[in-house]
């Protein structure tokens, strides 16, 4: 059964107090959390493998720590998925059909171009966690609460690159796309 045939009435009670009304409108914004995260692990490692240049082996590796930690979100997100009754899509044609953003064009670049990028693929993903956490603020304070840690981590995630890319005085200095 597909998040878009769910009713309330498909739902097992697997959550006691939990509307089945919440939890039907809960599972399908979840899935789109679990895409992007999903996407976001899968183009941490493809920066890792394709980064070359001034700081290469500094920003291989703290790529990897970043790259577990977003796996392990993605696995939270999915269990919250099942937790609620619903089946969650994790393979890579789901990742594709949930996809809002296009994808990661970079290849064998040097870091600052790689960070750059990724600094945009944070935002994306950040924004996106935030308009879902204030859907979930009106459905669910348990999967709001999930979403509120893994925000907390990709903002740090986020200010990590974007040190990087900072000048001496502050200010994030590259931004070219070409």
């Amino acid at each position: 059964m597909t998040t878009e045939t769910m009713t309330p009435t498909s739902i097992a009670t697997t959550v006691p107090g939990l509307d089945a009304d919440d939890a039907v409108k809960t599972i399908p914004i979840l899935q789109g959390r679990l895409a992007a995260l999903l996407d976001l692990h899968l183009t941490l490692k493809h920066i890792h493998w394709n980064v070359v240049g001034v700081n290469f082996i500094s920003i291989h590796e703290f790529l990897d720590p970043q790259v577990d930690s977003v796996r392990k979100m993605s696995d939270a997100v999915a269990e919250r998925i099942a937790t609620l009754g619903g089946s969650p899509q994790g393979t890579p044609g789901a990742i594709v059909k949930f996809r809002t953003w296009v994808d990661y064009e970079l290849n064998r670049e040097p870091t600052v171009r790689h960070l750059s990028a990724l600094d945009d693929v944070y935002t994306g993903v950040i924004s996106d966690h935030r308009a879902a956490q204030a859907e979930f603020a009106q459905l669910d304070p348990v999967t709001e609460d999930l979403i509120l840690g893994q925000l907390r981590k990709l903002e740090q995630y986020q200010w990590f690159v974007r040190a990087h890319l900072q000048d001496a005085t502050g200010d994030v200095v590259f931004r070219d796309r070409s």
